[in-house]
């Protein structure tokens, strides 16, 4: 163990402080060596024979022994009267003084009076001195030179082997105890009191329970099972072994419950675990008895205040500490500090901080971290600024709590400036610091510093394994995060719940679905598949498209919680299932489980994209009855209604919100652009843009909104705007919209010469603007650029190349139309066939082109014959077969405009739905001019308001006009 030679101690010689008295006050002899006291001039004077000597006077000059200065703690004034030589009484000289150091924690004092010690006695032969240095540098921290002395003593008391105990407890070495203690019992070293509360110590350090209740047995065998310390320490180990059952038991044992100490340990063990109201009323218990708290009661009792259901109890505490002047020292302040941040009060933890006269590390680190597990993180970099004014330099605390503060507010420089603090101080070799830098750089979209910091680690745990994978599949480095995870199988750490689900994020990233079937493989043989990780997997196979699997999954999970149904039905959502959606929302409401606003979120975009009124309005109403904060899911609501075509209603909502967001403005601006309501539109986007900041997405809602309605101007200004005065880069989304609204105006060439212009490669999308244009418009020559361009990019949108095949049909280049469709089978690409849906009763009734699958077939086809009979007759449609974009005969193309899904739709609108009411139909594709002109004719000769949505916009149609102004 510690028995082998060491070299000799090593000592520092330089004073602190002045070993000897530098003036006259503090003279006791007449002997020589005060003379080196005096200054030159008064040995000069002693000289000199004719000097008047003044007459001084006979009281008695009061003195103090060196122990009393050393009670007085004033540390300088002790090394000032040490005497020159301490031959004579070394143990009544210096062991007060290595007392005091031990104290105040003065390890270089220490050192130089050790060194002193060895000059002038032998230490070695003093088994008291010697075991007062060992109690010194325990007290230190300096623990090798405690173990230096330790070893080289020849005789050793009880006293010195607790003192050695000691110092390894006090440094959190209980590995080391065990081993001193082995080696007292092998030699026969009788234990006594004081050597029990050490022991069992480090026994609860080790959390070895075995170990304590050895030395609980040998307490009880040497008579010491009922000394007050031993007991006090005997409850905090069983309580720090999570056997409170057994502290309990203890504490119950004692007869006479006048120590403060005792309760102190009892309320401490429940207070460290988490049994705050055990802890408290054991609190309530001491004070009925009579007994005065002191700081350590106090603090056990504020440590028991962990959240903020304790609130109120914290501040009471707090009330008696102000009430009781003797209570409140640093500790107990910064146990203030502590507990409100815990209950969430930071205002009250920060004013009970600036009240504090010494500040101390703790104290500031405390408030930190507060604000950053408050969320409060800009407060918390202003509160580090303060740090830095008050002269404190940061540690590890300090530099992961402002770590984390950069990384949740995106301050990239910020956090690079304390990486080079940290990698300046070494600290950035901490495991901890480490980690937390990793996370820094993913929540800032920089992979490649947070690749470095991995690398740079000497040690990397599971956390750093897990936070450098979830960076990469975070950022869209799915192919990274799977290689690190090939290279964490490799070495032997066991992989946890929540790296896997990192590694699915990075499968949802690719779309892979052997991927996830792997992955899913793995879960499964491994026993990780709780309930947490199937939910998971439910919602990455509806990512990839994969339902089937996502059914399964879900079906097998026994024990279903909020997240599970919420996972299937945004997987259907995904899948474009939204009555399946819809059903499930049913049946979950049938179950003991309450929706959270995320399920609701998803039900309402599944009623949106059907434009199920409704089920959306049935939804409405559920979360006013659960008492649901209509602010949380108000953007999903005003997105539902205006997709039902009831703008007013998502204006009401709109309205009554107090706090608006800016995803909030922004859907409300895309629905007014969405029914043509450009205009309204822009005058929404400029009132929002008072208080907020618009972003990338509201500007591409605005640029809709006048494509849409023919703005032009407006338009190119929005652009302009976005572009220059916002620095905000346009996405291809962006170009696209301009793109259709200049081509819409008609303005081809203006539209061209900008898609030239662009600083990015023209997307498909922006190509496809252009042709549409250009269809409407008969630009034959620009077209044709526009569907060479197209077909370069090898798009796998279907719709692409039905947009080009109809061109060529349009021009009667059948063989090219044949062509391009016969590219499309090659590629496994397949036109979305022509489908409407209206919302009759309590259903969705889905109809598609010429359709004869409906119960009610017959009486559809009847009702269809004779709105079309009566549309002919009374409003002289004819049908315009230049729509018809197939190689038939002209009355084939009469009958297939005929059976267009959206007129079978309002047939059975018309059918079923009572007089007056709107008839309501959504299409998947573009209503065609034919169907466009059919509808208004409707509107007229059957005095009925249609709100059609097609895949551009929504048509509102009455009495023969559109809200369009035929401009779509």
């Amino acid at each position: 163990m510690r028995l082998q030679s060491y070299p000799t101690l090593s000592v520092v010689l330089s004073c602190a402080f002045p070993l000897m008295p530098a003036s006259l006050a503090h003279l006791h002899t007449n002997n020589c060596s005060s003379i080196f006291a005096h200054p030159p001039m008064l040995i000069q004077t002693q000289i000199n024979p004719t000097l008047k000597i003044p007459s001084f006077s006979r009281k008695p000059i009061q003195t103090h022994t060196l122990k009393d200065i050393c009670l007085r703690g004033n540390l300088k004034e002790a090394f000032q009267s040490l005497p020159v030589s301490s031959n004579d009484h070394p143990d009544e000289t210096y062991a007060p003084v290595l007392e005091l150091c031990a104290q105040k924690k003065a390890l270089s004092q220490g050192l130089q009076i050790h060194a002193r010690m060895i000059k002038s006695c032998s230490v070695s032969e003093s088994v008291f001195l010697a075991t007062k240095l060992v109690f010194m540098y325990g007290k230190c921290g300096s623990v090798r030179n405690a173990e230096k002395v330790f070893d080289q003593m020849g005789q050793r008391s009880i006293f010195t082997w607790n003192a050695m105990i000691g110092a390894y407890v006090s440094n959190g070495k209980p590995f080391e105890v065990l081993q001193t203690y082995k080696e007292m019992r092998v030699l026969g070293v009788s234990l006594d009191a004081y050597s029990f509360p050490s022991l069992l110590k480090a026994s609860g350090l080790l959390k070895n329970l075995y170990l304590g209740s050895e030395i609980h047995g040998l307490a009880v065998k040497f008579g010491y099972d009922s000394t007050v310390c031993v007991v006090n320490s005997l409850v905090a180990m069983y309580a720090k072994c999570d056997d409170l059952f057994g502290a309990r038991r203890l504490f119950g044992r004692i007869d006479q419950k006048d120590d403060v100490v005792s309760w102190n340990s009892i309320i401490s063990a429940y207070s460290s675990n988490g049994r705050s109201m055990e802890a408290l009323e054991l609190f309530r218990e001491m004070q009925k008895a009579g007994l005065d708290s002191n700081t350590y009661t106090v603090v056990a009792c504020l440590q028991a205040c962990e959240d903020y259901s304790f609130r109120k109890l914290g501040k009471e505490i707090h009330a008696a500490v102000l009430k009781s002047a003797q209570l409140l020292d640093a500790y107990v302040a910064g146990a203030l500090v502590a507990m409100y941040v815990r209950c969430c009060k930071m205002s009250e933890a920060v004013r009970t901080f600036n009240k504090l006269e010494e500040k101390d590390k703790v104290a500031w680190n405390s408030v930190l971290t507060g604000f950053i597990q408050n969320g409060m993180c800009s407060e918390a970099l202003h509160f580090f600024h303060d740090f830095q004014n008050a002269g404190e330099k940061p540690d590890q605390v300090t530099v992961i709590s402002i770590l984390v503060a950069c990384g949740r507010l995106g301050y990239l420089l910020n956090g690079m400036e304390l990486h080079a603090y940290a990698i300046k101080n070494g600290f950035d070799l901490d495991l901890q610091v480490g980690n937390t830098l990793i996370d820094m750089y993913a929540k800032c979209s920089c992979v490649n510093y947070m690749g470095y910091a991995f690398n740079r680690m000497p040690d990397k745990d599971l956390i750093s394994w897990t936070t450098v994978i979830a960076g990469y599949a975070q950022n869209s480095y799915a192919l990274k995060a799977f290689e690190l995870f090939r290279e964490l199988q490799l070495i032997d750490i066991d992989v946890d719940p929540m790296m896997i689900g990192s590694i699915l994020l990075a499968c949802s990233e690719l779309a892979c679905v052997p991927q996830v079937k792997e992955i899913h493989g793995y879960i499964m043989r491994r026993g990780l598949s709780d309930v947490v990780l199937r939910n998971m997997i439910v919602d990455v196979y509806g990512e990839c498209g994969h339902i089937d699997y996502a059914v399964q999954t879900f079906e097998s999970i026994q024990f279903k919680d909020v997240v599970s149904w919420t996972s299937m039905i945004s997987a259907y959502v995904h899948n474009g299932l939204a009555n399946e959606a819809l059903e499930l929302f049913h049946i979950l409401n049938k179950t003991n489980i309450h929706p959270d606003s995320i399920v609701l979120k998803s039900a309402l975009s599944a009623a949106s994209s059907l434009s199920a009124l409704k089920y959306g309005k049935e939804i409405h109403g559920f979360v006013i009855r659960q008492n649901f904060s209509e602010g949380s899911i108000a953007s999903s609501l005003v997105d539902m209604y205006s997709r039902c075509g009831m703008v007013e209603n998502a204006h009401t909502i709109f309205k009554s919100i107090q706090s608006k967001d800016l995803v909030l403005w922004t859907s409300m601006i895309n629905a007014y652009g969405m029914h043509g309501h450009g205009k309204v539109a822009i005058d929404l986007f400029n009132k929002m843009k008072e208080n907020l900041t618009p972003d990338h997405v509201a500007f591409l809602s605005v640029l809709y909104a006048c494509s849409h309605s023919g703005l032009t101007a407006e338009g190119r200004q929005f652009f302009e705007i976005m572009k220059y005065e916002y620095q905000l880069e346009p996405w291809p989304e962006h170009y696209a919209c301009l793109v259709d609204l200049l081509g819409r105006a008609n303005c081809l060439e203006e539209a061209y010469e900008f898609v030239k212009s662009m600083q990015m490669a023209p997307t498909a999308e922006i190509w496809c603007a252009l042709l549409r244009a250009c269809q409407v418009h008969s630009n034959q020559e620009l077209g044709e650029i526009a569907v060479q361009k197209l077909l370069e990019l090898g798009s796998t949108n279907p719709g692409h190349y039905v947009l080009v095949s109809n061109v060529f049909a349009a021009k009667g280049r059948c063989k090219d139309a044949e062509k391009i469709r016969s590219r499309m089978k090659e590629r496994g690409l397949k036109k979305s066939p022509g489908c409407s849906w209206i919302e009759v009763g309590n259903r969705i009734h889905t109809f598609i082109a010429r359709d004869k699958s409906h119960p009610e077939c017959h009486h559809i086809t009847k009702k269809l014959d004779q709105i079309t009979e009566k549309v002919e007759k009374e409003g002289g449609y004819i049908a315009q077969t230049k729509f018809v974009l197939h190689n038939v005969e002209e009355n084939e193309k009469v009958k297939m405009l005929y059976g267009h899904s959206e007129r079978l739709a309002i047939a059975y609108g018309l059918l079923k739905t009572a007089e007056q009411t709107p008839i309501r139909v959504t299409k998947n594709l573009r209503v065609c001019g034919d169907c466009h002109t059919f509808c208004k004719l409707v509107s007229k000769l059957f005095g009925r308001e249609l709100v059609v949505r097609d895949a551009n916009r929504f048509h509102h149609f009455e009495d023969g006009v559109c809200s369009c102004g035929d401009f779509w």
